[in-house]
């Protein structure tokens, strides 16, 4: 089983970025960690800041891994561009985020993405791409 996670725009500075809401790990450390606990299956990695790097990664992998880790930042709220990506590609996608959404600004409680989204996680820390692993590999296995 091979699933890719892409995050976007600022997330290169989790454990650095407002700790109060986003914790003090930085992401690597966190990968490093689900690596060691899902060691059978294949977790590839992606960030950048730019829409159109994330839209280039989701088209060249979302044909081909068992599914997508999607925590596409503020463009969550933004990006049509992404939202139509996701609808072209087959890999499922599974939109996260580390805080509740909904518990912060108004702009943030809506998602241009999640119609698109075979899910949608958010609130748990850096434990939501856990869970969003989680449903991935139980989906595969029904």
């Amino acid at each position: 089983m091979k699933i890719l996670i892409v995050n976007g725009p600022n997330l290169n500075l989790l454990g650095r970025r407002e700790p109060g809401i986003y914790g003090s790990t930085d992401f690597e450390s966190y990968l490093s960690a689900l690596r060691q606990r899902y060691a059978d299956v294949e977790i590839d990695y992606f960030q950048s800041n730019s829409e159109g790097r994330l839209i280039d990664c989701l088209q060249e992998h979302g044909f081909s891994v068992d599914g997508i880790v999607l925590n596409a930042g503020a463009y969550t709220h933004t990006s049509v561009a992404l939202c139509d990506c996701i609808r072209a590609i087959t890999s499922p996608v599974i939109e996260v985020h580390i805080s509740n959404v909904h518990q912060r600004e108004e702009f943030r409680h809506h998602s241009m993405i999640s119609s698109a989204c075979k899910g949608v996680i958010c609130g748990f820390g850096l434990d939501s791409y856990r869970l969003a692993i989680e449903a991935i590999i139980n989906a595969a296995n029904d």
